[in-house]
């Protein structure tokens, strides 16, 4: 084999072991984090705050501002937030997630918080908050996957190159399109009617692709490619939950327009 018949074959193979660690780690960390979502309560608010504190000290390692006190502040104001939205202290989050922070830090704990925050108040609505809760998960996992399929099986013009070079046109196609497929799953099995959840299951694909292309951006801009590497070929929390964020904040406010603070699920899935 010559050196240019090498290289292609040593990218493919690498390319095939990371989509088996990619695999692997997703068969571990999605039942886990079904399990947790189904029992709710502090259950799910532990793990939502762990998650939104991981988000924040990601952020500021990439922006080069992790401090100590950055670190401590922040994970303590995103903890007592968790608690008291938990209570049904909707106003009272809302103060603590208020502390004056300079501009980049400011993002991140905006960012962190905003994940944090909608992700406690669609799962709050006891009769619906599950099941809007998951329709919103498997929207950016198989809006993940048919990127990536998709992306990789097709290819063609690149989505945003300065952004990702990566993705493409036929990677963002494909998982729109599956995540139409997921949410006709969801209407003929009764949960939600079809044209709404079509609707919402369209939007929350975009909203996830564009959460992405946010997070890339975050990290070009700081000349870093990965934000951590605790997740076994996926890279870190904002690498793996960029998509789940932007989506999980579109749905919060959107349900929360139509169902209120008690009723978020309910504002997402029945019309």
């Amino acid at each position: 084999m010559t050196e240019g018949e090498a290289a292609p074959a040593a990218s493919a193979e690498q390319g095939t072991r990371n989509l088996l660690t990619r695999v692997a780690a997703a068969l571990v960390l999605a039942p886990l984090a079904i399990a947790v979502a189904y029992a709710g309560g502090w259950l799910w608010t532990a793990l939502v705050t762990l998650a939104a504190i991981g988000l924040y000290v990601e952020w500021l390692t990439i922006a080069g501002a992790r401090t100590p006190r950055l670190v401590v502040v922040g994970a303590v104001a995103l903890a007592m937030a968790g608690l008291v939205l938990t209570t049904g202290r909707l106003e009272a989050s809302l103060l603590v997630l208020s502390p004056q922070r300079r501009r980049w830090t400011a993002t991140g704990f905006g960012y962190a918080a905003a994940a944090e925050v909608a992700s406690i108040l669609v799962r709050l609505d006891h009769a619906w908050g599950f099941v809007a809760l998951m329709l919103i998960l498997l929207v950016v996992w198989v809006t993940d996957m048919g990127g990536y399929f998709a992306g990789r099986g097709i290819g063609g013009p690149k989505l945003w190159p300065r952004v990702s070079p990566k993705k493409t046109w036929a990677g963002a196609t494909g998982g729109f399109v599956a995540s139409l497929a997921l949410a006709t799953g969801f209407a003929v099995n009764g949960l939600g009617k079809i044209g709404p959840v079509l609707l919402l299951g369209a939007t929350l694909s975009i909203a996830s692709q564009l959460g992405d292309l946010f997070e890339s951006a975050v990290k070009r801009r700081f000349g870093v490619k990965d934000s951590s590497h605790i997740i076994p070929g996926h890279g870190g929390l904002l690498d793996r939950l960029d998509g789940f964020v932007a989506a999980v904040v579109l749905a919060a406010i959107f349900g929360f327009l139509r169902g209120g603070a008690d009723g978020v699920g309910r504002g997402l899935m029945v019309w």
